[in-house]
């Protein structure tokens, strides 16, 4: 990890995942700006300027895949690393994120939290 702290932004609406997921990262040495819901996401984004976005798709006020159109059709966040970190595990979902910008899509069930940690990492050590 980088003597910088890299900014995470963290949407999710599952508090305990939230919790767990921002516990780590900060533990791993990343600043966390949470977020609960896609209104929120969206919001943090813009006021915070995170230098990674992990982004669930199911959330209250605006969907994940939403809060993804709306951060590729910004200039500013054109080329933010964003992984979607969701339990969608349909092709359809994850050909959808992919379409919307999404640079990977990690199923929740499929990933302990330390390999998301490291896919972090690969993005912000680019």
């Amino acid at each position: 990890m980088p003597n910088k702290k890299y900014k995470v932004l963290l949407a999710e609406d599952d508090e305990f995942l939230q919790r767990m997921y921002a516990t780590k990262l900060i533990s791993s040495g990343f600043e966390v700006i949470a977020a609960s819901d896609g209104e929120q996401a969206l919001e943090k984004a813009l006021s915070q300027k995170p230098d990674l976005v992990l982004l669930d798709l199911l959330m209250p006020k605006k969907s994940g895949f939403d809060v993804l159109k709306e951060l590729r059709a910004s200039k500013e966040f054109k080329n933010l690393p964003i992984i979607v970190l969701t339990n969608l595990n349909e092709p359809d979902d994850i050909k959808k994120a992919k379409e919307f910008g999404a640079n990977e899509y990690v199923v929740k069930a499929h990933f302990l939290p330390s390999e998301v940690i490291a896919l972090l990492e690969k993005y912000i050590t680019k």
